[in-house]
């Protein structure tokens, strides 16, 4: 049974239940001053701290998404490598694992619902092969000469990649806005910025290491736009993310406009740390980390042509001062003449968690759809 599914959660607190009424129980008898009678009254009171303990913490990782699977809660992820075909023609580097229908009324019916399938991404320029779900719109299906634009989305780090279906519920809203006629229709590739994992690399190149950001700047534009009909320059691709997710997005629009013209960070931070999760991003350059330091980027490089959107709360969030700091930095830039846009949600309170998160999908959705174009007829 997996890490974040129903079963392991119920079993979980069926198990805390029967521990704490076993503690109930079994307490009088164990009150005297024996040794064993000790002993049983802290293997009860144990039992039943670990047992909801368990419970509780299982609970937290199926809504949140910290952990996908076993592996990634012990480290000992060591699921082998994919081999990255190099002379694989783009139109092949997206292997379909399997389809499912999206959670909405007549999600049967691609054409009424749409779709989203499992896929495998390969990079030859990163050498990175990495999962993720590719949501097609039902216009995708009902409009076969229609090309669309296309969004990444990413989670925090360690996250999951079915935590932005099930937990931020990225289709289901994208439907939902598109039918009120507050959207237009996109492609949205769902997945976890940890392509090397267990490592955070915090969508860096790291030297003599994995290439993250080539593979989400060059490969997966170019294997996403040969297999399905999404645009293929920049003002048809945006990028999304909460938490380290919301950095990556930013950062990488901000360094490849050439590759996104939109991104939206939700919670982002706004440099890349370094802790035992990341290792040496940066080989020890300090003008690498300068260059992946978003502040240091509006203050020392050309203001990009790009719409960046950012969020925070006044109360919960520990980014809030420096987002402020972010929004004033790019406003000074763009009354100066620059080509960079901002736009903000600023929240009075909530938290770094998912119901922050929920409230602000809709309206970044919208502001996303807003900004990218996609090209009128059938790419070739």
């Amino acid at each position: 049974m997996g890490l974040t599914s129903n079963k392991v959660v119920t079993i979980a607190v069926i198990a805390a239940v029967l521990f704490f009424a076993a503690t109930v129980w079994l307490w009088p008898r164990l009150a005297g001053r024996t040794p064993w009678a000790v002993l049983g009254r802290v293997g009860t009171l144990l039992a039943t701290q670990v047992s909801v303990f368990c419970a509780i913490g299982l609970f937290a990782n199926q809504t949140f998404g910290f952990y996908g699977s076993w592996a990634d809660l012990f480290g000992t992820e060591d699921t082998p490598g994919v081999v990255v075909d190099h002379d694989t023609p783009a139109h092949k580097r997206v292997k379909v694992i399997s389809t499912r229908k999206v959670n909405v009324p007549g999600g049967d019916k691609p054409s009424v619902g749409g779709r989203i399938e499992k896929v495998t991404v390969q990079g030859p320029t990163s050498r990175i092969a990495s999962p993720a779900y590719v949501y097609l719109p039902p216009e995708y299906f009902s409009e076969p000469d229609r090309v669309f634009p296309a969004t990444v989305i990413l989670t925090g780090y360690p996250g999951t990649a079915e935590a932005l279906i099930n937990g931020l519920r990225y289709p289901q809203t994208a439907h939902k806005l598109v039918k009120r006629d507050e959207m237009q229709p996109m492609v949205l590739v769902m997945m976890r910025p940890t392509v090397a994992p267990p490592r955070d690399t915090e969508c860096v190149d790291v030297p003599r290491g994995p290439q993250t950001e080539t593979f989400f700047t060059k490969d997966l534009p170019h294997a996403i736009s040969a297999h399905y009909r999404t645009g293929r320059d920049a003002r048809s691709w945006g990028v999304i993310g909460n938490s380290t997710g919301g950095y990556c997005a930013l950062k990488m629009t901000m360094r490849h406009p050439k590759a996104f013209s939109a991104g939206a960070g939700l919670s982002p931070s706004y440099e890349a740390p370094i802790d035992r999760t990341t290792g040496d991003l940066f080989g020890g350059s300090k003008q690498l980390k300068r260059e992946n330091d978003l502040m240091w980027r509006l203050d020392h490089k050309p203001a990009p042509p790009v719409s960046l959107l950012v969020t925070s709360s006044k109360q919960g969030e520990q980014n809030y001062k420096d987002t402020v700091r972010f929004i004033d930095k790019v406003k000074r830039l763009n009354a100066a003449g620059e080509p960079t846009r901002i736009s903000s949600i600023l929240l009075e309170s909530g938290g770094h968690n998912f119901n922050t998160w929920r409230r602000e999908v809709a309206p970044t959705l919208t502001w996303m759809g807003s900004r990218l174009v996609a090209p009128a007829s059938p790419v070739s």
